[in-house]
């Protein structure tokens, strides 16, 4: 295997394995915002310990988001020396500005969490805002990086050497309104269902045990809601997004959809996969006039196809299994919670316990929806590391004994899922709910 081969798959996997605890980094504190809401509303000390919970699990998660997102960014300078040599010039300003973005998100956490009982329910609520805001700030700014790279503007060349860097106009680059909203918005989606996973499981157990179920009811509403919310919103910037790729790379889009030739009354493609011998996508379900439709409008509106482009320039073509799986996941999602949502408002009860265990599954998927939606969106961009500039190879490190290094970092990284799991499963299971209730009984 190449040199660029494992340098691709050595960032990659770091990026996948920091990307599950910065989702729900970004997630969780804006729960924890909906939560002390509630709580100061209604009044309602389940909220409150709702929020707590949620706030120990942060804690813990930092522990690992942090060194991981260290590592993402160490790599990134080892393995790709031709691409930092050029952000160096160009694309610095929201690596400099997530600083402030973590430090604000630091201080207000240490904020929160030390002086919450001392606090006024406002000030508690304008602390975890603070909190919130300096996470999905963090988020998107390391996030517009990812955009500039698909559309790369804000410089020159000249003799082959970049000049007349416009900093301002490289950080708001054409894609980066709507990577910046679809970040965001599917990081909340995915930390909703992962909250509302582990509620039902929880309610399953309260089910059999008979005991109390309350206050996973309402972990499980403000999840649902949310949720609910979230995945709608996604869904619209989703398409938003679709319609960048067909302004801005055209390529990429085609590639999504296994589209081959340029044509008017482009179909839609779902599932199968793109042959470019029969040029067409095989095994597939096709929607005459849907790409069209939903890239430009019309269904008379033209959508360029891969024949168009050298074969070079071509993503790898299982993109199209990729997009398939990350909109099918938030399509389901959709349905799974307006649908969960809807059983307790017209039946006025509990959950059954085959919608319970629905929505347990529904936090695994949002993940893997999460982590298709990322390997999508940069696998799609090759063979460029920056869009028309600079390609892969050319970025990559030449050193050698990267396999090793892969090896090492995959074992690292599955010692620590592993290693994460068991200290949040043994705190909660130190710290039961039981404490907070007698604690909550004897206010």
């Amino acid at each position: 295997m190449d040199n660029v081969w494992l340098a691709r798959m050595l960032f990659g996997s770091s990026l996948a394995f920091h990307i599950i605890f910065a989702t729900l980094g970004v997630g969780l504190t804006f729960m924890i915002l909906i939560a002390e809401i509630m709580r100061a509303i209604k009044k309602d000390q389940d909220y409150g310990i709702l929020a707590k919970r949620w706030t120990k699990a942060v804690a813990i998660l930092l522990g690992v988001a942090i060194p991981s997102g260290t590592i993402v960014g160490v790599m990134l300078s080892l393995l790709w020396p031709g691409f930092i040599e050029i952000v160096g010039q160009v694309i610095a300003l929201p690596f400099t500005l997530e600083i402030f973005a973590f430090f604000l998100e630091a201080l207000f956490l240490s904020i929160y969490v030390y002086a919450a009982d001392r606090l006024s329910s406002t000030m508690r609520i304008i602390s975890v805002f603070f909190v919130a805001l300096g996470a999905v700030a963090s988020a998107v700014l390391i996030t517009n990086a990812q955009a500039w790279m698909n559309t790369p503007t804000g410089f020159d060349v000249s003799g082959g050497e970049i000049v007349n860097v416009r900093p301002w106009e490289a950080v708001m680059n054409p894609a980066f309104g709507y990577t910046a909203v679809h970040v965001a918005s599917s990081a909340y989606m995915a930390t909703a269902f992962v909250v509302a996973s582990v509620a039902a499981y929880k309610l399953l157990k309260a089910n059999l045990s008979n005991r109390n179920t309350e206050y996973y009811r309402k972990g499980l509403m403000i999840a649902l809601i949310f949720g609910a919310v979230t995945s709608l919103w996604t869904a619209v910037n989703g398409h938003s997004a679709a319609v960048g790729l067909y302004d801005n790379v055209p390529v990429k889009l085609a590639a999504a959809e296994g589209l081959f030739e340029t044509q008017d009354n482009a179909p839609l493609a779902i599932f199968g996969t793109p042959d470019p011998e029969a040029n067409r996508v095989v095994g597939g379900i096709e929607i005459p006039g849907m790409l069209s439709w939903l890239a430009t409008g019309s269904t008379e509106g033209v959508v360029k196809g891969l024949n168009d482009y050298p074969r070079d320039e071509w993503p790898p073509l299982f993109v199209h299994t990729l997009f398939n799986i990350m909109v099918g996941i938030g399509t389901l999602l959709i349905a799974v919670s307006f649908g969960a949502i809807a059983y307790r408002i017209f039946f006025k009860k509990g959950y059954p316990q085959w919608l319970l265990v629905l929505l347990v599954g529904s936090g695994p998927l949002a993940m893997l929806g999460i982590e298709t939606g990322w390997i999508f969106a940069c696998v799609g961009r090759q063979p460029w590391t920056i869009i028309g500039f600079q390609r892969t190879a050319d970025a990559a490190t030449q050193s050698g004994n990267l396999g090793f290094f892969f090896t090492l970092f995959v074992s690292l990284y599955i010692f620590l899922l592993v290693l994460t799991a068991l200290v949040m499963r043994t705190y909660f299971k130190r710290n039961p709910l039981s404490k907070e209730f007698e604690m909550k009984s004897s206010v």
